[in-house]
């Protein structure tokens, strides 16, 4: 720097003066401090630091200056940090030929670098912070221009803890081997000829030897202190924060000097596994900062670790932690809920986000993954048959989805998805991690084995459990053998003692997606030691082998393809070869092995099978096609095969489950609109004879296409003026909608990209965006649908083309009374069969618009006596035989009739309508003693004298309807449309009509007889939100072992879920868990913003139930006076912590499962800003020690909302819905700061106003970090404010350092102003 004042040049006289005269540096502080303040120049003098420093480097490198210097910096006349930072720029890179001038630098170092505080409350703070970036070049070299002093102090630590490593590195010859090659700072002198032995005051050249390999030993030692010391270790994890890539270089140089230095080997007082463990301890500040803040808030480490012992009665086995993913799973199963939304994708984010917030390591976490999807699978072991099999669709979840969920979960780890978090450059530590969550997977997977109970594989699945273990065998003992050989394995073939479990099946789904290897056929347990091999295997075999080997695809070959399901992507892609290139008859064969076992058991290839039938469905049009029809038309047949197979309830629910329903919504639309479009004249003959036409293609593809969005809900819906259930905005647009945000952001994450390299790339699926406008005729009729739900019919214009439909088919379905000469309507003429017939040769979209019409005439006629009910159920059927796609206006127009109330009721009296009066009785006492244990009372049901049972016409004439149906497996996908909105339409109409219509199914099918008074029974919730309360009552007293009952002595998942439902005692129905009941009832809860307020009382309440049984006064003086007393007093209030953990969860869970990201978001906002706003008293009759209750109540509310919205947001950014956090997550905080700033008053506890606030920031700091970066800097500093206030002081540090750069600034001033003696 050139001096040129006068004033500068008199004290660089003065100070050469008293070094000639070896003046005491006090006496020269004392002359310079008056020289100053004579020229009026402040202090601490930027100036001055540069001066004397210039002065030092390097015409007078003495003792004396240094001692000038350093007193300097001691009296505060010169900024200690400027100081430092200018001696860093001259003394680094001559160390080598200044050895004595690197170590004092070192030692000045170590006197005024921990010490901060009084720096940054000085004068000129924000100037001396500017002249030291200016002076090391700060934010050019780490590339952050934010200039707030703040964060140019942690660029200035980082910087000198780099200088030095950097030197350190150069000085023994290792600084090629670290990545970069070379230091970002100067280490070396650039003009050399200046140095030469006139320059140097040591006194040989061995003494300088000796001072410069010392001087390499102090420089690491002094890297480890700023590793060490709390203060500058803190600065640090910000720079680790903000400054990832940087921080990656220095880690991988700190590896490097450990690894090669023999200076750090020779050291006394620092090893190199230590100072790389130190590096570790800056990473965990935040995890362990949120561990101590939990200990400290609820006193609660001594009993944590006795939860085992002190705790299993009430629900909080180590199990119970996994609650939500236990009823996540389980409401996942519901059969009449087809998500647009994959399970792979929910699931995966409920468990990182259990994980996060459980601080579990993730062998716990996969553990309880694999109990709960067991536990799922074990409840439909003994499960009454019903229309809806489940079984399938539980092995679907337990075998495809969660090693899908493991898969994303071990990838993402692998690909380091959070570049913020993890830098490129420091992959070891990464790497170490990945392996530590494979690890977590394989001991989780060794650990199952000793739930046997769990293991017993349901009796359909068993052989494959036991080839499962035969391949293990097989393998242990050397003899190797293909697929083909388990495929056709008989029980001669099997080898002896080989008993297979489904953990068999989960390790053979798992080495299929490459999450393991056949080392895990080795583990200790895994095969029966005593098994025996068969002396003869054989060498030829049949099935997918044989397909592989080049046979033919005959019909034998291909009837055994259809039964058993491929066990590789090469074997299915080889049917999706033959579907797309093969023969007219290899293609058929092949579109029914692809939804033949593959599809519903093929759950190692499954995801696989599902996009090859997608993609089946929508050929491309081929490039030399000139017809002018459509060229989908030619694919009739074909496509049948496809749509029938894929029809079954358990397959759609398949499809659900992958996530894959938009792009099924996607294929079928353009088959509707293309085959609706089409005369009946188009026919195929199928090799059986039959004769298939357009309108059955149709009426298969539009019939699935309707099951794909809650097609039987909208009428209560659009006309009752109550709040819509979630989900009922589920429309073709919606699905149309998320398929094409799918489609077109498709591979641009890194989650896409991971799905990229595990298809097939055989697969052909066309990403063009598709709208309603592309399908006119599909949009009418939706349009038409919505009219007729909205309102009543208009009138019926004579002589046009729907007219003359209308006739016709009236005539077709009451020919015999129109014969008759009775006509239904004044329109109706008396045209032969044959003449009808050809009037009805019209495209399927015609009919379907004239069938409403149909309907309102036959109704009419009905309610007037034209038509008797057992012609209109007949008529009904025959028009549902004729069209099947019929049956959707058949159940829009009948519901919505219902819903506007103009039809009288009929008498069920067994002669003009069917009679529930043989079984309703039993009916009834059998819903009261399903739902017996909630304590909600049932209506008493109207059964014979002078109250028959009664039901709305158009109600009535839909369950005749589906009476007349067989059950067989042509009428199953229609019965499975027309189920369901018979089920929802009796549910919502007045009691009692869901018995009734129950016992009228229950004498249909008397196997079917548990489920329909299962299905009835939830009606009861439907007509009462009393008894909604009631029992989300019982889910939390069951849940938590509160109830008085028996049946949940023991609480936890069992409690509250139980086995499902069935006859499982003899002499009829069991209570069902109320877990199992909510989970029935949720969907069709009128309002459910008021569940949100219930579920948060409900909580509250189960706290204070929890205090008074296990927190009495009485009990914790007693054991404050007995031996061991305080110990006892943790693990009493640590049982009753995990306790209120679990009520949390449960709460959290269900506001999720029933209101989704919505409710959370209305819970977050609305709710909980208003019940801390309104008077509420846990301590109401003073029994509660000292505000333990109140405490325990405010962590209960944090750990339930930190939950809520980890579930509908994640802890990540990775979902679509974490775009939506910042705004709500913002509003919260602003509640938050205002409260605690005062202007907001509160009528809550204040201690658990104050155990909630504290609670809510550390979760959030500890388990969902990038929340924080949501939060806007101001409403960070002010919240870190009122935290201080509270003496919250590491919580407020945490709070700001994640925060990004400029909430550093402040944390980092904060870090400082606290200081190292309040930091333990």
């Amino acid at each position: 720097m050139a001096v040129v004042s006068p004033v500068w040049e008199s004290v660089l006289e003065q100070t050469k003066s008293a070094q000639d005269k070896n003046v005491d540096p006090l006496l020269w502080a004392v002359q310079l401090s008056s020289s100053l303040s004579s020229a009026g120049i402040s202090l601490p003098s930027i100036h001055l630091a540069h001066l004397l420093v210039s002065h030092i480097c390097w015409d007078n490198h003495v003792p004396i200056t240094w001692k000038f210097l350093e007193k300097a910096m001691t009296v505060n006349f010169v900024p200690p940090m400027l100081a430092l930072a200018l001696l860093s720029t001259r003394v680094i890179p001559n160390r080598k030929f200044h050895p004595a001038a690197y170590r004092l630098y070192m030692e000045l170092l170590r006197r005024h670098v921990f010490s901060f505080k009084c720096q940054i409350n000085g004068p000129n703070y924000q100037k001396i912070m500017k002249s030291i970036d200016d002076v090391l070049h700060l934010s050019q070299i780490f590339g952050v221009q934010v200039s707030e002093p703040g964060l140019l102090l942690v660029k200035f630590v980082f910087s000198i803890v780099r200088q030095l490593l950097d030197a350190s590195l150069d000085d023994e010859g290792l600084l090629e081997l670290t990545p970069e090659k070379r230091s970002i700072w100067p280490t070396v002198a650039q003009d050399m000829e200046i140095y030469n032995a006139d320059n140097f005051n040591e006194k040989s050249k061995e003494h300088h030897d000796v001072l410069h390999k010392g001087n390499t030993v102090m420089a690491i030692e002094i890297i480890g202190e700023f590793l060490q010391n709390k203060l500058t270790s803190r600065i640090l994890f910000l720079a680790w924060r903000n400054m990832p890539s940087h921080w990656g270089n220095f880690i991988q140089q700190l590896r490097v000097l450990a690894a090669k230095s023999m200076a750090l080997k020779n050291a006394k007082h620092i090893t190199p596994e230590a100072l790389l463990n130190l590096t570790s301890d800056v990473h965990k500040f935040v995890s362990r900062l949120c561990k101590t803040i939990s200990q400290q808030e609820f006193n609660a480490d001594l009993g944590s670790r006795s939860l085992t012992t002190s705790s299993q009665c009430h629900g909080t086995s180590p199990s119970a932690r996994w609650l939500p993913i236990d009823l996540f799973l389980e409401d996942a199963m519901d059969g009449s809920q087809v998500a647009a939304t994959g399970a792979v994708e929910s699931l995966t984010g409920l468990v990182k986000a259990l994980q996060a917030v459980n601080g579990t390591t993730w062998h716990d976490t996969f553990l309880g993954l694999w109990i709960a999807a067991l536990r799922l699978v074990q409840r439909e072991r003994d499960i009454s048959e019903g229309p809806v099999p489940r079984l399938d669709t539980c092995l679907c979840m337990l075998l495809s989805i969660t090693p899908l969920v493991v898969a994303n979960i071990v990838e993402e780890e692998s690909e380091f998805i959070d570049e913020s978090d993890c830098s490129s450059i420091n992959q070891t530590k990464e790497k170490q991690a990945l392996g530590k969550c494979r690890q977590g997977l394989s001991s989780s997977l060794q650990m199952l084995g000793d739930y046997e109970a769990l293991l017993t594989p349901p009796q359909p699945v068993r052989s494959v459990a036991n080839q499962a273990a035969a391949k293990a065998v097989m393998f242990v003992s050397g003899l190797t053998v293909g697929n083909g050989y388990y495929e056709c394995m008989s029980i001669n073939d099997m080898p002896v003692n080989c008993s297979g479990n489904m953990r068999h099946l989960i390790v053979e789904a798992c080495i299929a997606r490459n999450l393991l290897d056949t080392s895990a056929y080795v583990w200790p347990g895994y095969v029966n030691a005593c098994a025996t091999i068969p002396r003869n295997v054989p060498v030829q075999v049949t099935g997918w082998s044989s397909l592989m080997k080049g046979s033919p695809l005959t019909p034998l070959l291909a009837n055994a393809l259809i039964a058993t399901p491929a066990s590789s992507l090469a074997e299915i892609e080889k049917i999706y070869e033959i579907a797309t290139k093969g023969s007219d008859d290899e293609k058929m064969s092949a579109a029914s092995i692809l939804c033949g076992a593959s599809l519903v058991r093929g759950w190692n290839i499954q995801e696989h099978t599902i996009l090859f039938i997608a993609s089946l469905l929508s050929p491309p049009l081929p490039a030399d096609y000139s017809g002018s029809e459509s060229h989908l038309i030619s694919y009739g047949p074909f496509f049948n095969i496809l749509l029938v197979g894929i029809s079954p309830v358990d397959c759609v629910q398949i499809f659900s489950l992958h996530g894959l329903v938009p792009l099924l919504a996607g294929t079928l639309m353009p088959l509707c609109e293309v085959f609706g479009s089409t005369s009946p004249n188009v026919s195929w003959t199928l090799p059986t004879g039959e004769e298939l036409t357009s309108h059955a293609v149709f009426s298969n593809a539009f019939t699935l296409l309707l099951r794909l969005w809650r097609f039987n809900h909208p009428p209560l819906e659009n006309v009752m003026g109550d709040a819509a259930p979630v989900g009922s905005q589920l429309t073709p647009e919606y699905l149309l909608l998320v398929r094409n945000s799918k489609v077109s952001a498709f591979g641009k994450s890194l989650k896409d990209r991971l799905k990229l390299k595990r298809m097939s790339k055989n697969l052909n699926i066309s990403l063009e965006l598709i709208f309603m406008d592309s399908f006119p005729n599909l949009k009418t009729w939706y349009r038409q649908h919505q009219e007729c739900i909205a309102s009543t019919l208009s009138g019926l214009v004579q002589g046009t083309t729907v007219h003359q439909i209308v006739d016709a088919l009236l005539n077709m379905m009451f020919r015999k009374i129109s014969i008759g000469s009775q006509s239904l309507t004044s329109t109706t003429s008396a045209s032969g069969a044959e003449d009808v017939s050809m009037r009805l040769k019209v495209p399927a979209w015609d009919i379907l618009e004239g069938a409403p019409y149909v309907l309102d005439a036959a109704l009419t006629a009905c309610a007037h006596g034209k038509l008797s009910p057992r012609d209109l159920a007949t008529g009904l059927k025959d028009l549902a035989d004729f069209l099947p796609a019929t049956l959707a206006t058949i159940v829009s127009y009948l519901s919505a009739e219902v819903t506007r109330g103009i039809w009288k009721p009929v008498f069920m009296n067994g002669t003009d309508w069917p009679s529930p009066s043989a079984n309703l009785f039993m009916v009834e006492q059998q819903i009261k003693k399903i739902i017996a244990a909630t304590g909600v009372d049932v209506p008493s049901l109207p059964i014979g004298g002078s109250s028959p049972a009664m039901l709305p016409l158009p109600l009535a004439a839909l369950v005749s309807l589906t009476i007349t149906y067989k059950l067989d497996k042509a009428s199953e996908r229609f019965i499975v449309l027309i189920g369901p909105a018979l089920s929802s339409l009796a549910e919502s109409c007045p009691w009692p009509c869901m018995p009734i219509i129950a016992s009228l199914w229950a004498q249909k099918v008397k196997r079917w007889s548990d489920f329909l008074v299962f299905s009835a029974s939830r009606t009861v919730f439907h007509h009462s939100g009393d008894a909604v309360v009631q029992l989300l009552r019982s889910c939390f007293t069951s849940t938590l072992g509160l109830s008085p009952s028996t049946i949940y002595n023991n609480g936890g998942v069992g409690a509250l879920l139980g086995h499902g439902f069935g006859s499982h005692f003899s002499g009829g129905m069991s209570a069902v868990a109320p877990g199992i009941l909510y989970l029935g009832v949720h969907r069709s809860v009128r309002n459910i913003m008021f569940l949100t307020e219930e579920i948060l009382s409900l909580l509250m309440s189960s706290v204070r139930d929890i205090g008074r049984s296990g927190l009495s006064r009485e009990k914790l003086d007693k054991l404050k006076t007995a031996k061991f007393g305080l110990r006892y007093r943790q693990v009493s209030l640590g049982a009753a912590t995990t306790r209120v953990r679990l009520a949390a969860s449960l709460g959290a869970s269900l506001v999720w499962l029933s209101g989704g990201l919505n409710l959370v978001q209305l819970l977050i906002k609305e709710t909980l800003p208003s019940w801390f706003l309104s008077a509420h008293t846990l301590d109401q009759d003073g029994g509660e020690p000292e505000g333990l209750v109140a405490m325990l109540g405010g962590y209960a509310l944090a750990y339930f909302v930190v939950l809520c919205g980890t579930f509908a947001w994640g802890v990540d950014s990775a979902s679509p819905a974490s775009k939506r956090r910042q705004k709500v997550l913002g509003a919260h905080l602003e509640f938050l700061v205002s409260a605690i700033d005062g202007k907001i008053s509160l009528s809550c506890d204040y201690a658990t106003w104050r155990a909630y606030v504290t609670g809510f920031v550390s979760l959030m700091v500890g388990c969902a970090q990038k929340w924080v970066l949501d939060i806007n800097v101001d409403v960070l500093k002010r919240l870190s404010n009122g935290l201080r206030q509270w003496n919250e002081e590491e919580l407020a540090i945490a709070l700001l350092g994640l925060g990004g750069v400029e909430a550093s600034a402040a944390a980092a001033e904060l870090i400082i102003e606290i200081g190292s003696e309040v930091i333990a």
